[in-house]
């Protein structure tokens, strides 16, 4: 009898696993114990509910009899959600790139010792050798037999691996540098006709495009808009995009962005929205506009689950078919459209032999349609959506985690004043109180799955939120909330050895090394989130506390950044923040600073300080700061505009 573990678990990924005929255990400390009494290897499965390699292996393995059978002889298995551990999915995808030399991904299948320690592992493995991949009933006889005629030797290997990762943050002898040529020598590596790097798959990379478009704003040199410009327009026109209801895949597995990884996450399309937010702020393009408003839409009906809070993802399969429920064939379209069918034809690029696998994904063409065209377009999309629902969705992994649900609110709120939505941001704030309530004893990752402990990321995206509602709404309870939240932080996850913090709580570790993440991977990074609430609580309090904090990142920061670079973008643009840290002091009631705030809400939320002196002064006014030059009282909108044109 099968004595799988997983019916025991909440997660929608360990649920999708629960009737395998493999023995899957969950990651603790029980699981682990029982691998160290009875001297048995490993197998560790690490993916999430709408990964497709995931499912491609679980059905060709983990539901296959015999393959269970020697898993389960063999191994102790253990299933784990990356979104409910990203501690352990960053130590061990980097365990791999380490043991192997190759990149990492998902599924990540790896082999660890009997105390949690890693020795060989991969990621996806077929049941049969297949472009150079060996088949998976191989490599698990293989390594067993590795394991059992080496057991010593692969053991006394642990300490190695635990030194190999104490060297990863390397420190250069570097205090302080100029940030710009990190951004200029990355755009010599970026596709200039399609956006991104060169070659596929292809990732938007937005953390990188979003610091580009910090130094642009900053300095107005169009060298940095070009690259963020040709981003935004290619995955906005191309298959990546859902040009029906809005929203981006997770990548292309081509160079133009034409064929997506048909998923949907929500990380992806928050980012997608932060970046358009601004970039249309400063162009006014109202193509950009279209896109934005599109898109939150699509995230605020779709991505919302029970409990009125944000889902993860979305799978990028429907019955088993990778891309069917967003895909169509010619016929299809033809029959739908009937006599508009040619309209439509000259607003999207289609074909009776289509651009992935007979199917058409639309993708809009260069064609220019006059006013009366788009509107009837706009009617045409709405009955192919109609048409669309009739289908069976894909699988959508409703579990709330707090980083991103903090996220996707801090982006609605900022969004609205740059749409002017004030319903948008009402809904965003109401949402926010269902948060609030679900933290209010304790913030976990998950809602759904509670004795699972809040990660870094957790904790500084939501203080983050409550600075933002600070910042916009003048809520001094919500700045005393984020300032005693960061104080947990410091508390909880800084690692005094290295001098950062890390990804877990450190009493908690259970893990072999201590997980020091400072890469930016699907967010920025922690560390860059925490370092830049530091300086603006500081600049806010002034209490000697925040820039002590400020200081110790900053070092920390310069000294890794010149071997990551590339990786590590949030912090290339919070150090210049802290650096030439801008803020804006506000006196007078609400009411009376209403316009001037608004105005510098529009073009400076996410890039100054916003600070309030409530002092009962009716008339309203404004002192502009620049690290420690400042104006005096500004009173109108004309001296403000003229003072930033001037001296920021």
């Amino acid at each position: 009898m099968p004595n799988n573990q997983l019916k025991k678990e909440k997660s929608p990924y360990l649920k999708q696993h629960e009737n395998n005929p493999v023995d899957w255990y969950a990651w603790n400390k029980e699981t682990l114990l029982k691998a160290k009494t009875e001297k048995k290897p490993i197998f560790l499965s690490v993916g999430y509910a709408s990964c497709h390699w995931c499912h491609v292996m679980a059905h060709e393995s983990f539901e296959d009899q015999e393959t269970a059978n020697l898993m389960n002889e063999k191994f102790i298995n253990i299933k784990v959600d990356r979104e409910e551990r990203p501690d352990l999915d960053y130590v061990f995808q980097k365990s791999l790139s380490i043991l192997t030399g190759t990149q990492g991904g998902w599924p990540l299948s790896m082999f660890l010792d009997e105390n949690g320690v890693p020795f060989t592992g991969g990621t996806y493995f077929p049941p049969k050798e297949m472009q150079g991949r060996p088949d998976f009933k191989k490599v698990l006889n293989n390594v067993s037999s590795v394991y059992k005629e080496n057991r010593e030797k692969i053991i006394a290997q642990a300490p190695q691996m635990q030194d190999i990762f104490s060297k990863i943050n390397q420190r250069s002898a570097v205090l302080s540098q100029p940030l710009e040529p990190f951004v200029e020598k990355i755009i010599t590596y970026l596709d200039e006709d399609n956006g991104s790097f060169k070659g596929a798959p292809k990732f938007p990379q937005f953390y990188m495009f979003d610091a580009m478009f910090y130094f642009y704003l900053k300095t107005n040199n169009q060298k940095y808009l070009k690259p963020v410009e040709t981003l935004l327009s290619n995955i906005s026109s191309k298959g990546i995009y859902d040009q029906l209801e809005g929203g981006i895949a997770r990548y292309a597995i081509d160079e133009k962005w034409i064929i997506p990884h048909f998923e949907k996450m929500l990380y992806d399309n928050i980012q997608y929205i932060s970046l358009l937010s601004k970039f249309y702020q400063k162009t006014k393009k109202d193509y950009f506009k279209k896109k934005l408003i599109q898109t939150i839409n699509f995230i605020n009906k779709e991505f919302k689950n029970k409990e009125n809070l944000y889902g993860s993802a979305y799978d990028a399969d429907s019955e088993g078919i990778e891309g069917k429920y967003y895909v169509w064939s010619y016929k299809e379209l033809k029959k739908l459209l009937e006599n508009d069918f040619t309209l439509f034809e000259k607003k999207y690029e289609i074909s009776n032999t289509g651009n992935f696998e007979g199917k058409n994904i639309l993708v809009e063409s260069k064609n220019k349609l006059n006013d009366e065209e788009e509107n009837k377009i706009a009617n045409l999309e709405d009955k192919l959506i109609q048409e669309r629902k009739k289908r069976i969705k894909p699988f959508f992994d409703d579990k709330s985690q707090t980083d991103l649900n903090a996220f996707i609110l801090d982006t609605l709120i900022s969004s609205s004043i740059v749409l002017e939505d004030n319903n948008l941001k009402d809904e965003a704030i109401s949402t926010l109180e269902i948060l609030n309530n679900k933290l209010s004893n304790k913030i976990y990752h998950c809602y759904e799955t509670s004795e699972i402990d809040a990660f870094l990321e957790d904790y500084v995206y939501y203080a983050m939120l409550l600075v933002t509602l600070y910042e916009v709404n003048g809520d001094e309870s919500s700045l005393q909330k984020a300032t005693t939240i960061m104080k947990e932080i410091w508390e909880t996850f800084y690692n005094k050895d290295i001098q950062l913090l890390q990804k877990n709580k450190i009493k908690d570790n259970d893990l072999f090394v201590s997980p020091i993440d400072l890469n930016d991977n699907n967010i920025p990074n922690g560390n860059s989130i925490y370092l830049n609430l530091c300086n603006k609580i500081y600049i806010i309090t002034n209490d000697k506390f925040w820039f002590d904090k400020v200081e110790i990142l900053k070092k920390s920061f310069h000294q890794v950044l010149n071997s990551f670079f590339s990786q590590m973008f949030s912090f290339i643009k919070t150090l210049d923040l802290c650096e030439n840290s801008i803020s804006f002091t506000f006196f007078g009631n609400k009411d009376s600073i209403k316009n001037i705030k608004l105005n510098l809400q529009k073009n400076y939320l996410g890039r100054a300080t916003f600070v309030y002196k409530n002092n009962n002064e009716n008339e309203a006014s404004v002192v502009i700061c620049k690290n420690q030059t400042c104006s005096e009282k500004l009173k109108d909108l004309n001296e403000v505009t003229n003072y930033l044109e001037n001296r920021i």
